[in-house]
């Protein structure tokens, strides 16, 4: 969060160059495109090493780099944003997005793919930076709606994303998503530039470098450790060096940041229960959400003779998720009345215990019986 309230400037455009619709529109739009990118190259995993000749380890990295530079990415660009320009920041994103997806439709080669997906990742921060651009620009009778159909894209985006990745990995060159992906980034910068304009709020204060570099160090060490322990042993020198390296650097890092004037992260604000409590709240909704994705893609196309498997194509495991994003869709308004009649909180409870039992029912597979 940041460290001090934004703080208007003078803005010279008329009062109605905001129109509402088309403004959630594009932002939405832009999340689905990020959210699409994220998950394209989950059905092509198992086929990598082979398109590559990687190793299955260095083919994962193509999805664990995303998370991490989307982790790194997503506080510091939004810090970025309230002090330039929210407006400015989201365009390096999408811009960053579109140069990341060149690089993987130009090249087989696996360092290349994964510098390419790191870029991608990079442009994570285009959720929060939408969601703060609709809270500056839009009317307040608008903004709970809106935030809950940007928040709901991440979702809508993997469970569309999905299909159409496995219909271009089956039908055509892998590489032509790429190009696809980079397509759609061109077209969300010019519906930016058209529809989308400049937040006029601004934070005080000097961008925290130090405070950036602690949590850029602290963040890798971590992701790093938990990606990677299964392959290198939990109790490997690797795995418990990483792990040990992202506290002594959390700990230093947060005492730093607590004496910061202008810090990246506010952490007595970030301590109070009522953040504190959503913000894990959302961390471990975000992980089910993801790892019943990732899982769910995997399992149907797993052969029957694993016992859980379902032996299905990589269309199938795409459609499989369909369903849930449209879900999505449908229910963001709803979700957005629930949180203004009886607060947020009802609404993330019955939103926790619906995964919990979609999760709990997926269990309960044909495969899984017969097994």
């Amino acid at each position: 969060m940041p460290a001090a309230m934004p703080e208007p400037v003078a803005a010279d455009r008329p009062a109605d160059a905001v129109h509402p619709r088309a403004l959630v529109g594009v932002l939405a739009f832009c999340g689905v495109v990020v959210a699409v990118m994220q998950t394209l190259v989950v059905p092509l995993l198992p086929h990598i090493p082979r398109l590559t000749g990687a190793s299955p380890a260095a083919a994962s990295w193509l999805v664990t780099v995303t998370l991490l530079t989307g982790a790194i990415c997503t506080p510091v660009l939004g810090r970025v944003g309230d002090m330039y320009g929210k407006r400015r920041v989201l365009l390096a994103s999408l811009g960053v997005l579109v140069l990341g997806s060149v690089l993987c439709a130009v090249s087989a080669q696996i360092g290349v793919l994964i510098a390419g997906r790191a870029l991608q990742g990079a442009a994570l921060a285009v959720v929060p930076l939408g969601i703060s651009i609709m809270r500056d620009e839009l009317p307040p009778a608008r903004v709970l709606s809106s935030v809950a159909l940007m928040s709901s894209t991440l979702g809508i985006g993997a469970a569309v994303g999905l299909p159409i990745a496995a219909l271009v990995i089956e039908h055509s060159d892998w590489h032509t998503m790429f190009w696809v992906s980079a397509a759609l980034g061109l077209l969300d910068i010019a519906l930016v530039l058209g529809c989308v304009p400049e937040s006029p709020l601004r934070s005080r204060g000097r961008f925290d470098v130090l405070g950036t570099l602690g949590l850029t160090v602290a963040l890798s060490c971590l992701l790093l450790a938990v990606t990677q322990g299964a392959g290198w042993g939990w109790t490997s020198a690797p795995t418990l060096g990483l792990l040990a390296a992202a506290v002594l650097t959390a700990l230093v890092w947060g005492r730093y940041e607590l004496r910061c004037a202008s810090p990246m992260v506010d952490l007595r604000v970030s301590a109070r229960p009522a953040v504190l409590l959503t913000n894990l709240a959302a961390l471990l909704i975000g992980f089910a959400f993801y790892a019943n994705s990732l899982a769910t893609a995997q399992m149907v196309q797993e052969p029957r003779s694993t016992g859980y498997g379902l032996g299905a194509s990589l269309v199938v495991s795409g459609l499989c998720l369909l369903p849930g994003g449209l879900s999505m869709v449908a229910l963001s308004p709803v979700s957005a009345r629930i949180s203004a009649k009886y607060g947020p909180k009802v609404t993330l409870t019955l939103a926790a215990g619906l995964m919990a039992v979609g999760v709990r029912g997926s269990g309960t597979s044909p495969a899984t019986s017969s097994g």
